[in-house]
């Protein structure tokens, strides 16, 4: 079984899960689907995590950078756990590209390169949002693209850690009619 709790953050409202043990999610308000990526019912049900985690996020909504004292527990593929593993490895404040991250799945497996959009799947995929840090992945050319929780909240966070924005941008997309 799974439970969650909501959370207020500047960001908008927030969706922790968790097994009772772990931490399982972390969801953006109107994030696609999230419990139909769950195996387990999901219960609104307190769970003393949620007290470690909350606490986690108001350290880090408020400028800090709070160490995790929790245990995650991501699902996904094999492919997915190793660049969400790479996702914990980039430091608070700081950005790497897709291409980055690809370059380094593809060096400790031995191949010349890997693919920067398989990396970018696994990256729109993780489930614990902020903590798992997707929002400090970025385009190749500095653009901001692919964040699950859109890209306003994308630059918010990234803000929130006093990332440098004046390099990046928000590429727009334009339909001919």
């Amino acid at each position: 079984m799974q439970f969650k709790r909501s959370y207020k953050s500047p960001v908008g409202n927030l969706t922790i899960t968790t097994d009772g043990e772990n931490i399982t999610g972390l969801w953006f308000e109107n994030q696609q689907n999230y419990e139909t990526l769950l195996n387990d019912t999901v219960k609104e049900q307190y769970q003393p995590i949620f007290d470690k985690v909350t606490h986690w996020l108001d350290e880090y909504f408020s400028g800090n950078k709070p160490t995790i004292n929790f245990s995650l527990k991501p699902t996904g593929t094999d492919f997915r756990m190793n660049v969400w593993s790479k996702l914990r490895e980039i430091p608070y404040g700081e950005t790497v590209t897709y291409g980055d991250i690809a370059q380094q799945i593809a060096t400790e497996r031995g191949q010349s390169k890997m693919s920067a959009q398989a990396v970018g799947g696994a990256v729109g995929s993780n489930p614990i949002s902020i903590i798992i840090p997707c929002h400090r992945v970025v385009g190749a050319n500095g653009s901001l693209t692919g964040f699950g929780g859109g890209i306003d909240r994308k630059i918010k966070l990234l803000n929130n850690e006093k990332v440098d924005m004046s390099s990046f941008y928000v590429p727009s997309y334009s339909t001919k009619p």
